[in-house]
C-alpha cells in the first residue's frame, strides 16, 4: 500500500477555504466532514484536513500561526508540465489565492511557481523532466 500524506491546516473560515480546495481541483469527503472540519481529497494520497480553530486546539496547545505574518512549512505538488504549473497557480488566483508569494525557479529542467490559500499556508507546485534533471546532476558530479 502506497503511504498516504494527511495535510492539517488551521483555517479562519471552513466554507470559503472548502470553496477554495474545491477550485484548485480538491473534491471533499464527506464521510470526514462536518461544521468544525472538511477532508479535501487532492489524489489518492494526499488529502488536506481543513480545521476550524476551534477543531485545531483538539490536536495541540501551541498557538496558531498567521501564515500571512509567519512561514512554518512550504508544501510541493508535482504537475505534469509547465503548463500544468501555470494553470495550477493562476486557477488559485482566481478563486482566492495569491500568487507567487516566493520566487518563481526555472531551471530549465525543473519549473516550480507558488501561491498562498487565503489563510496564507504557501503551496508550491514543481514540474520537473527527470531525464533531463539525472544528466544535470551527472554533469555535475564529473
Amino acid at each position: 500500500m502506497s503511504k498516504m500524506i494527511f495535510i492539517n491546516l488551521p483555517v479562519t473560515d471552513l466554507n470559503r477555504s472548502m470553496a477554495f480546495y474545491a477550485a484548485i481541483g480538491a473534491t471533499n469527503n464527506p464521510q470526514f466532514t462536518d461544521e468544525t472540519a472538511a477532508c479535501m481529497v487532492m489524489s489518492d494520497t494526499i488529502h488536506v484536513m481543513l480545521l476550524t480553530h476551534d477543531k485545531w486546539r483538539h490536536f495541540t496547545t501551541k498557538p496558531i500561526v498567521d501564515a500571512h505574518a509567519s512561514a512554518q512549512v512550504l508544501l510541493c505538488l508535482s504537475a505534469d508540465s509547465k503548463d500544468a504549473v501555470n494553470a495550477y497557480v493562476e486557477q488559485a488566483k482566481a478563486n482566492g489565492g495569491k500568487a507567487d508569494p516566493t520566487p518563481t525557479q526555472d531551471f530549465g529542467f525543473m519549473f516550480g511557481r507558488s501561491f498562498e490559500d487565503p489563510d496564507g499556508h504557501i503551496w508550491e507546485v514543481m514540474w520537473m523532466d527527470m531525464a533531463a534533471a539525472s544528466a544535470a546532476m551527472q554533469q555535475g558530479a564529473a
